[in-house]
């Protein structure tokens, strides 16, 4: 017999938390950060008590209250027995945080399976991000931390990565990964081979960015899987096809650029290959230097690392380093601890923000709101703001749209909103679950469920906790 219980992305954009029980053996589909139920109890300033191991997101249902799955030394804190694994894996469909990021609490020896571009972005969070429990996908330090335990190495997590073509075998479930277009590189969709038939998983997908031949490639896939049931995302359900596309964000931007003849801010999310190479492309068409930052860096190394994503170096000649400040206003130099800041300060092409300030209609700065303070060194007076993202907020984080508003005008900044987003929309959506055809479909990852009681198909709204057979 096959069950699936969703604990997360019921009613929600996010948040994936998705069991998959096939005689005995349990895989997770996805492990991620619900945004939304998190934002009903805690902001920046009123955060899940560590102290308290995962007390707190239990206590909220932020996690599932079940056995064999958590670390044992947060179950310990908790005053807890610890317990072995009772999951055979968990199959991550991208690195984006409200699917990835509860990875965080599983026990060590649950495997993670991701496309080796997926590790390569963990990775780069990883290196640039301060320990966090809610961050601690790729490895974690045993809780509690005290100051004598801060030089020690940390437990990794084992991950078996792979690419398109290869095969995954979880005791008895044999699934097929087939990569997909989205928002960040290294998405997958899978194919899951259980013991009532096969299931199709979409994860996030798209239509209409620079990679669909990739959705187009899993579409086939699964059609010919001739699948018994199928979970779909459902971001956009409610959203008919536009013109949206990357063509579309760069011929936009490159306009509003070039019609400034001073500094250009822009803002997109660094995980987003595609929309780096759109500005990536725009600053070399137009003979500006892309200024990144060293978090920037991070991500920009591992995407040069991958030979299929054709990523430049962060020593391109068209790319310059912005040079961080210490808290004091001085410049950071080797005496900085941040290792990821540190290994890279010779670094040949550093800028100091007083060196774009001497000349800003020569650079683009990528710059994202929570870093807005630099605008004071940068003094980017009557430039141009380009917010590449969703509007009013991104998939990991919301912002202050108000706050945003405010330092655009201190500024005299324009403001363009020039944005493709990463999941498909309604009209390719339904034309996807036609084409698939499964017998029983399960939306997840939505705020409007309801609306796919349209489709001529066996719908099932699902409810959280609640356990379907197949």
């Amino acid at each position: 017999m096959v069950k699936l219980t969703f604990y997360g992305g019921v009613g929600e954009i996010g948040g994936n938390k998705t069991l998959l029980d096939d005689n005995g053996t349990k895989i997770f589909l996805d492990f991620g950060m619900g945004f939304k139920r998190r934002g009903l109890y805690f902001e920046e300033f009123l955060t899940p008590r560590t102290a308290n191991g995962i007390g707190d997101f239990l206590e909220l249902r932020l996690l599932p209250d079940i056995s064999g799955v958590y670390r044992k030394d947060l179950l310990k804190q908790l005053g807890r027995k610890a317990e072995e694994p009772d999951i055979a894996g968990v199959l991550l469909s991208h690195a984006h945080a409200d699917h990835a990021n509860y990875i965080s609490f599983l026990h060590k020896d649950i495997p993670i399976y991701c496309g080796e571009t997926c590790k390569y972005i963990l990775d780069a969070v990883e290196e640039q991000s301060q320990r966090n429990l809610e961050c601690e996908v790729v490895n974690y330090k045993q809780r509690p931390i005290f100051r004598k335990d801060y030089g020690k190495i940390p437990i990794e997590r084992v991950f078996k990565t792979f690419r398109t073509g290869g095969k995954i075998t979880i005791d008895s479930l044999d699934i097929e990964p087939i990569h997909v277009d989205h928002s960040v590189p290294g998405s997958y969709g899978y194919i899951i081979h259980t013991s009532e038939g096969t299931m199709v998983y979409t994860g996030d997908l798209r239509m209409h960015g620079l990679h669909s031949q990739m959705t187009t490639d899993f579409i086939n896939a699964a059609k010919e899987a001739k699948p018994i049931a199928m979970i779909t995302e459902g971001t956009r359900i409610d959203r008919k096809k536009t013109d949206e596309s990357e063509r579309k964000v760069y011929n936009d931007s490159k306009k509003e650029i070039s019609k400034c003849n001073n500094l250009t801010i822009v803002d997109f999310n660094f995980k987003d290959v595609d929309r780096f190479t759109t500005f990536y492309k725009i600053a070399n068409d137009l003979g500006k230097k892309l200024v990144i930052s060293f978090k920037h860096a991070c991500f920009l190394e591992r995407y040069h690392k991958d030979k299929k994503l054709r990523s430049p170096s962060s020593t391109d000649e068209n790319i310059m380093l912005l040079k961080p400040k210490r808290k004091t206003g001085t410049y950071i130099d080797e005496d900085y601890t941040e290792k990821f800041i540190k290994s890279r300060l010779k670094y040949p092409n550093i800028i100091k923000s007083e060196d774009i300030v001497k000349n800003p209609s020569q650079y683009m700065v990528v710059l994202n709101f929570w870093y807005f303070t630099h605008l004071v060194d940068l003094k980017p007076k009557n430039g141009v703001y380009i917010h590449s993202l969703s509007e009013p907020f991104n998939e990991e984080m919301e912002i202050s749209y108000d706050r945003m508003q405010n330092w655009l005008n201190h500024y005299d900044l324009r403001f363009v909103q020039s944005h493709c987003s990463g999941h498909i929309n309604g009209s390719d959506l339904k034309e996807l679950i036609q084409t698939i055809d499964p017998k029983i479909l399960y939306p997840i990852h939505t705020e409007h469920p309801e609306m796919f009681k349209k489709f001529p198909l066996n719908i099932e709204i699902v409810r959280e906790g609640k356990m379907y057979k197949l």
